[in-house]
């Protein structure tokens, strides 16, 4: 199937073709007719499948057919950083076509971005910021037709939940609504789901605990945190890295471990939730144009994060579940690009790797860097346990 087949606008379909999408993916097959037709959707794919263009194409063609003036769609994310990446890849799909986009986000200017939400047709917003507006009487969602929350289980473990029920409740007419997402298993999503979408289409690209294609995963084990710091460097310095992201579960650990990147002659820099957003857009603007090697990022500060050039996701932490680590590897392989996905594993990370390897079912391979082979019997125990199980 081509975007062709889609009976899109001649303008659209030159903006698509100038954006660089050569044919759709998966999820954008299933996705667009169904939204186009008026069906709710309930969609799971992996990041990096091209969801945001799956919603963003028929959202655009909609508005190019009933050529209305005013705000007719609302597109909730968890985090500033993902509703900047939906705008912005908006923008590239619109270039030379009339249509007018806003963010309502923390970390910036309250002021600014409302004088362009009150006159947009496309509104990007996290939901506590949303909100805040409507209370206040300066945001009308009363003519809407179209409501999509992107990242919705990352919405639920943030607790913003009852945010988006909130702004449901305040809609006067019906909208199609559109719940997307790299996972969406559990019964929190479903009854998430069933309040807010009517007979949603649903669609499955892959099960949540499969792994993105193109993503090489490996697990080192480290016998302490020199080893792992040791290991670390390796992986960076290595010919295959082109871009690097490192993952900590910390903020105070993210800040320790770019200090020692960057005490080792790397260049690497760090982003977590408590950078204003100038700077932080100032940071991944410098990672997304290959001035940065290493950026060291907690979970929060990843959301949206999409820089093809990322050849490396490695787990420093080895995170606390598998659908954070589904997402935390994500970040690789974007479209149809290759990566890899590395876990660095001490003794006292063994616990999360399990569960990890249980959500994913599947026991991660085990890998070895010359000269920096583990030698702490726990580290012995897990590998002859791996064997095992292999």
């Amino acid at each position: 199937m081509q975007f062709d087949d889609f009976f899109l606008h001649d303008q659209l379909l030159n903006a698509v073709s100038k954006a660089g999408f050569k044919e759709p993916t998966p999820v954008q097959v299933e996705t667009i007719p169904a939204m186009l037709s008026g069906e709710d959707v309930f969609a799971q794919a992996p990041t990096g499948s091209g969801k945001t263009a799956a919603y963003l194409l028929p959202v655009i063609q909609n508005l190019l057919d009933s050529q209305a003036r005013h705000c007719t769609t609302l597109i909730l994310a968890p985090t500033r950083e993902l509703a900047l990446q939906i705008y912005q890849v908006g923008h590239q799909l619109t270039r030379g076509l009339p249509v007018r986009w806003a963010t309502l986000t923390g970390g910036a200017s309250p002021a600014a971005q409302l004088e362009h939400a009150v006159d947009c047709q496309v509104l990007i917003a996290t939901p506590g910021r949303l909100l805040n507006h409507v209370a206040d009487e300066q945001i009308d969602l009363s003519q809407l037709t179209t409501v999509i929350i992107d990242e919705a289980d990352r919405m639920l473990d943030m607790g913003q939940g009852p945010d988006v029920m909130a702004v449901f409740e305040v809609l006067q007419v019906p909208a199609q609504a559109a719940l997307f997402s790299a996972t969406l298993t559990g019964a929190g999503v479903r009854h998430f789901a069933e309040q807010i979408l009517d007979n949603p289409q649903i669609i499955r690209i892959t099960e949540a605990n499969q792994q993105a294609a193109g993503i090489e995963q490996q697990v080192y084990l480290a016998d302490n945190r020199e080893h792992k710091q040791q290991l670390l460097e390796s992986l960076i310095r290595d010919d295959n890295c082109q871009q690097a992201l490192v993952f900590c579960n910390k903020k105070t650990r993210s800040e320790e471990v770019c200090e020692w990147l960057q005490s080792r002659n790397i260049s690497a820099q760090v982003l977590h939730g408590d950078f204003e957003q100038k700077f932080r857009r100032e940071r991944l603007r410098k990672f997304r144009q290959g001035k940065i090697k290493a950026l060291v990022v907690t979970d929060v500060a990843s959301r949206g994060l999409d820089v093809p050039a990322v050849s490396h996701v490695i787990n420093y932490d080895v995170p606390f579940r598998g659908d954070i680590y589904i997402h935390r590897i994500g970040r690789t392989a974007r479209g149809s690009n290759h990566g890899f996905a590395v876990s660095l594993v001490e003794p006292h990370d063994q616990k999360n790797l399990q569960r990890i390897e249980h959500y994913m079912q599947l026991s991660l391979p085990l890998f070895k860097r010359k000269g920096l082979a583990p030698k702490a019997p726990a580290n012995k125990k897990r590998s002859k346990q791996h064997k095992k199980n292999a």
